[in-house]
């Protein structure tokens, strides 16, 4: 049996734009061992003269079957993510190895309410969470705080709205940092104390939290939600910086 941290090649079968700069790649993986949502996986690019480079992505699908997603913000000046918006096609096949992590991942067997909060590409391991949740049929109440700078800027705006609006539980609010459309009636500024205890109030005091997204953002969130009562062991953070590209 091949483990989780060797390296296997995927198959890429599909490349969707998300945003300008966003972009996600379906790959195909032989023998994949299965994830949970939540886990993240290694990727690996090697060059002709043996330079290799190696970047973590955070696992966008949901946990169903040989196939896996990932989710890619194209970063200026970065070395892989511009490989991947740039270069690769579809039918390219990629080095990864995986699933990796237990901490951040949640299933609907975990129970809820939940509370999920991301910003910008932040948001990816909790879509994954959103899709099993849907995959599974689950109503646990789930509430989605997303924070972007511009409305073009959402990722996976549609499908979330689409998600949002299948009467099962979920509930998604926008925060737009930047710019705001017209007639736009989200919120409209950085996530703070206040914001959060708006949107967390309607789940109790029992729920559980997962934040993700830049530190600054993360350590504001569970700062929050601490200062709101809820328990360090339901608070669960990921963060990522500049070497994530």
């Amino acid at each position: 049996m091949v483990s989780a941290i060797a390296w296997r090649l995927g198959t890429v079968t599909d490349i969707t734009d998300e945003t300008t700069t966003v972009r996600s790649f379906r790959l195909d993986v032989p023998g994949w061992p299965g994830h949970r949502a939540g886990q993240h996986l290694d990727l690996r690019l090697t060059a002709e003269d043996g330079y290799s480079v190696e970047r973590s992505y955070s696992i966008a699908s949901a946990a169903d079957g040989s196939s896996v997603d990932i989710t890619v913000e194209r970063i200026p000046d970065g070395e892989v993510s511009a490989f991947l918006h740039d270069t690769v096609v579809v039918g390219d096949r990629l080095e990864l190895r995986g699933p990796i992590g237990g901490y951040f991942v949640w299933e609907p067997a975990n129970g809820g309410p939940l509370l999920l909060v991301g910003g910008g590409s932040g948001v990816v391991p909790l879509m994954a969470m959103l899709r099993d949740r849907m995959r599974q049929a689950s109503t646990v109440a789930t509430r989605l705080l997303s924070s972007s700078r511009h409305l073009e800027d959402i990722i996976y705006r549609e499908e979330l709205d689409r998600l949002a609006n299948a009467g099962d539980g979920l509930e998604v609010i926008h925060t737009l940092t930047r710019s705001q459309p017209v007639g736009w009636t989200g919120y409209a500024r950085r996530i703070d104390d206040r914001m959060l205890a708006e949107v967390a109030d309607p789940l109790g005091s029992s729920l559980r939290a997962y934040i993700c997204g830049p530190t600054a953002l993360v350590e504001t969130a569970a700062n929050a939600l601490s200062r709101l009562g809820l328990p360090p062991d339901r608070i669960r953070t990921e963060r990522f910086g500049p070497t994530g590209t």
